[in-house]
């Protein structure tokens, strides 16, 4: 399967009047066509920031895209100009954001807000654009999308908002789809409808999907691949199934071990990890995860392990993930 995206050593930063704030910290990983890409760890570890720097949507200053390559379909999306930037984004890539509630211009109908793309990328006039945008209403469900195109965001519910920013998003046929955290804030049962709307949207378009989150309930069921970032470093990547059967980094480890089990064999309470991530603006040496680790060695402290294979397709940035291989206990979500 053909390479779609790949990002090569990016890094990002913020200038704030108490220092540089490294947000994203030489991140690697590429996206085939059609595959579906997890990024999960938990608030602050760079995983908005990484794909909002991909899309060029870094607010400049204080924010500044400090190394690296974003190639989409062999074009580095970092060194071309304004112009074609904006004839990517919305087109083939497109993003759904992370709050439904405050994703919407409040003063703009909803067929307006959906028409403007398929009228500035596709060249539609104002009847097909209204046209194609009940299309789209209807594919994500949408009741009565016929009448609900002249209402406002606010006549919509926060699970019929996100709806309608996925239909946004799906409106010029996006090779690639980039979801932030789309669930956030909406109950579980609209969490669910959501992620099976873009289940089948993607089996439907045959689009690639990066999804963003911090629950790895969400995304047991949804990605081909995962990456588990922290502190601004994509600190495991394997597919799906390895990193719950076989999770080899400790932070992965404690991730895993704050989910509720529903098995009843398995007793044990739910695991924090302890202390906070590391000062981005005063980044430690070592290991960015050696504070909070209970596999840490001396080593640890002075030198930041590069990501090497610990399995088939399986990377791992840590000195002793040989060592929490065996040590480990019961793993994985069943």
């Amino acid at each position: 399967m053909a390479t779609l995206l790949e990002v090569k050593d990016l890094r990002t930063e913020f200038h704030t009047q108490d220092g540089v704030v490294h947000a994203v910290n030489g991140v690697s990983f590429a996206v085939d066509e059609g595959e579906t890409l997890g990024l999960v760890g938990e608030s602050g570890c760079g995983k908005s920031v990484s794909v909002l720097s991909v899309m060029r949507l870094i607010p400049i200053p204080p924010g500044k895209i400090a190394g690296g390559q974003v190639l989409f379909q062999g074009r580095d999306l970092l060194a071309v100009d304004d112009e074609e930037i904006r004839s990517v984004r919305g087109n083939k890539i497109a993003m759904v954001f992370q709050d439904p509630m405050t994703s919407l211009n409040p003063v703009l109908t909803i067929g307006t807000q959906i028409s403007e793309a398929l009228e500035l990328h596709l060249g539609m006039t104002k009847e097909q654009a209204r046209k194609r945008s009940v299309e789209l209403l209807k594919m994500v469900g949408i009741p009565e999308a016929e009448n609900r195109l002249d209402d406002y965001p606010h006549q919509f519910s926060g699970g019929m908002r996100q709806r309608v920013m996925i239909a946004m998003a799906l409106s010029c046929s996006p090779q690639l789809l980039i979801a932030d955290e789309p669930t956030t804030a909406l109950d579980v049962t609209i969490q669910a409808q959501i992620v099976d709307i873009v289940k089948r949207l993607k089996r439907e378009l045959g689009m690639a999907v990066i999804w963003i989150t911090h629950d790895l309930g969400v995304i047991a069921g949804l990605a081909d691949r995962i990456n588990v970032m922290y502190a601004g470093f994509v600190i495991e990547s394997a597919s799906n199934k390895e990193i719950f059967a076989n999770p080899v980094h400790p932070y992965t480890l404690g991730l895993l071990g704050s989910i509720p089990r529903l098995d009843e064999a398995h007793k044990a309470k739910l695991t924090p990890i302890e202390g906070l991530p590391p000062d981005l603006i005063e980044m430690p040496k070592g290991c960015p995860f050696y504070d909070r680790c209970r596999f840490r060695a001396e080593r640890c402290a002075s030198e930041n392990p590069p990501l090497e294979l610990a399995g088939v397709r399986h990377w791992v940035a840590c000195w002793n993930w040989q060592d929490v291989q065996k040590k480990r206990g019961p793993v994985g979500v069943r």
